[in-house]
C-alpha cells in the first residue's frame, strides 16, 4: 500500500472483505484445532452482518464467510466471542437512519451463533430487546462464557429522551438457548417515572445519556467499567447482579463535548484510560480526547493527563472524523495485555500506540495511517477499532470501505 504514513509499524496484510469493508466495533479471534485462527468482524451497517476472516497466516488473510442482516434498517456493529459461541448485537434504525431511532422494530437484541464450524455459523437463539422504547443493542461484552454485559434497550423501559434509550443490562447465557436477564442499571432521571430529575443536556453537543462499553474483567468480576456518553465514566458494583450500584464516576461533559465511549482499566497501576468518541466531521467537535485517570480511589477518579495527538490542523481537513474512538481492551483470550502500552484509534488519524510508563506524560511510540480507501465517502481512512493478539500483531478496521489492515510492530513492547 502506497501513500500511508507510518512510524514503528508496518503493514503485512490487508483485505477489503469482498467489497464490504465497512466494519464497526466488533473484533474477536477464534482459535481452532491445528492452530487455525478466525477473526470475526461486525459490520458498521447493512447489508452485511458479520464476516469471518482466516488470519492463520496474518500476511494472507482470507474471507471464509459473510452473513446478511435481516433488513437495511438495522446494524450489528458489535460482537464478541467466547469459545465457539459468537454473540452479535442488533440495533435498529428508522427509515431516516440513525437520526430516527426505529423504536419497536425487529430484530432488536442479541443473537447467539455456534461457530464451531466457522464456514457455517448456526443461530442458537435470539434474545429480543424489542419494544416501544427500544432500538436494540449497540455494544456487548462476552468473555467468561456465562454472562453478556451490554448497552441496550428493553420493552419495559421508556426514556424521557430517546437519546437515553440504552442502558446497562446483563443476561445469563450459561444455557445459550435460553438467556435471561440478571441485572440492569440506568442513570437516574433518564427513565419515564424516575423520581430523580432529568440530567442536564449538553448545550451544544447533546449525544445522550446512555451506556456504551460495558466491560467486566476476570480480574474484577464484581465491577463494570462503563462509559455513558454524556454521562461520563461510571464504575458499577455488580457483586449483587440483581442490584448494581454506582461506586464511582467522572464526567468532564460539559465543558468538553461529550460521548464517553470506552473505559479501559489498567489494574496493576490503578489507572483507567477513557476515550471520548469523535462523532462529527472536519474537527467540528474537537477536542475529542483520550484521558488518563488516577483510579487509586474508585470513588474519586482524577484526570492526570491525555494521550498526545498530532495537530488538528494536519487532520481536520483530510475528510471524515478526527479524534478519539476505540481502544484495544486487554480482553481475555488470544490477546495482547499490558498495563503500560495502549493501542488507540483516531479515525483519519489511524491507529496509534502509546507508552504510559509515566502516566503524567504519555509518549506516542508508533502509528499507522492508511491512505484513503477507494470508494470511501469520507475521502480519508476512518480507523474504527483495533485488536492486538498475543503475538503483538495489530488488526485495525476502517469504518467505510477499507476493510481489515494487519500490522506488525517494529519496536519492542
Amino acid at each position: 500500500m502506497s501513500g500511508h504514513e507510518a512510524h514503528n509499524m508496518k503493514l503485512i496484510g490487508h483485505d477489503t472483505l469482498a467489497g464490504y469493508g465497512g466494519i464497526g466495533e466488533g473484533m474477536a479471534i477464534q482459535e481452532l484445532a491445528g492452530g487455525r485462527r478466525i477473526m470475526w468482524l461486525a459490520h458498521e451497517g447493512a447489508p452485511k452482518n458479520f464476516t469471518g476472516v482466516d488470519v492463520t497466516n496474518p500476511k494472507k488473510p482470507k474471507v471464509i464467510v459473510q452473513t446478511e442482516l435481516a433488513h437495511n434498517q438495522m446494524r450489528s456493529n458489535s460482537l464478541d466471542l467466547c469459545g465457539d459461541i459468537l454473540a452479535v448485537a442488533y440495533q435498529t434504525m428508522g427509515p431516516k437512519g440513525l437520526g430516527d431511532p426505529g423504536l419497536d422494530m425487529d430484530p432488536a437484541g442479541i443473537e447467539l451463533f455456534d461457530v464451531s464450524d466457522p464456514l457455517d455459523p448456526k443461530s442458537i437463539t435470539h434474545y429480543s430487546c424489542k419494544g416501544p422504547g427500544s432500538f436494540g443493542v449497540h455494544q456487548l461484552w462476552f468473555v467468561d462464557g456465562e454472562t453478556i454485559h451490554f448497552a441496550g434497550g428493553a420493552p419495559d423501559f421508556i426514556a424521557r429522551n430517546w437519546l437515553d434509550s440504552q442502558f446497562y443490562r446483563a443476561i445469563d447465557v450459561r444455557n445459550p438457548a435460553n438467556p435471561y436477564e440478571i441485572g440492569r442499571w440506568w442513570m437516574p432521571g433518564t427513565r419515564e417515572g424516575d423520581d430523580a430529575p432529568p440530567p442536564k443536556r449538553h448545550p451544544q453537543f447533546d449525544s445522550g445519556f446512555r451506556a456504551h462499553n460495558t466491560n467486566v474483567y476476570p480480574e474484577r468480576p464484581d465491577r463494570v467499567y462503563m462509559c455513558y456518553l454524556d454521562g461520563g465514566t461510571i464504575i458499577l458494583d455488580i457483586s449483587d447482579n440483581a442490584n448494581p450500584k454506582m461506586v464511582g464516576s467522572w464526567n468532564p461533559h460539559p465543558p468538553y463535548p461529550g460521548f464517553a465511549h470506552t473505559a479501559l482499566p489498567l489494574f496493576g497501576r490503578d489507572l483507567i484510560i477513557v476515550t471520548d468518541e469523535c462523532v462529527r466531521n472536519d474537527g467540528e467537535d474537537w477536542p475529542k480526547l483520550t484521558w488518563v485517570l488516577d483510579a487509586r480511589d474508585e470513588t474519586n477518579l482524577v484526570p492526570i493527563s491525555t494521550l498526545p495527538l498530532p495537530p488538528i490542523e494536519e487532520f481536520a481537513g483530510r475528510g471524515g472524523r478526527f479524534g478519539s474512538h476505540n481502544l484495544h481492551e486487554n480482553r481475555p483470550g488470544p490477546a495482547y495485555q499490558s498495563d503500560t502500552i495502549v493501542f488507540a484509534t483516531f479515525f483519519n488519524g489511524g491507529v496509534r500506540v502509546y507508552d504510559t510508563s509515566n502516566p503524567y506524560q504519555p509518549v506516542e511510540i508508533a502509528y499507522f495511517v492508511p491512505e484513503a480507501p477507494a470508494g470511501s465517502r469520507a475521502g480519508a481512512v476512518q480507523i474504527n477499532d483495533v485488536y492486538v493478539d498475543e503475538n503483538r500483531i495489530v488488526y485495525a478496521v476502517d469504518r467505510h470501505t477499507g476493510g481489515l489492515y494487519i500490522l506488525e510492530m517494529e519496536v519492542d513492547i
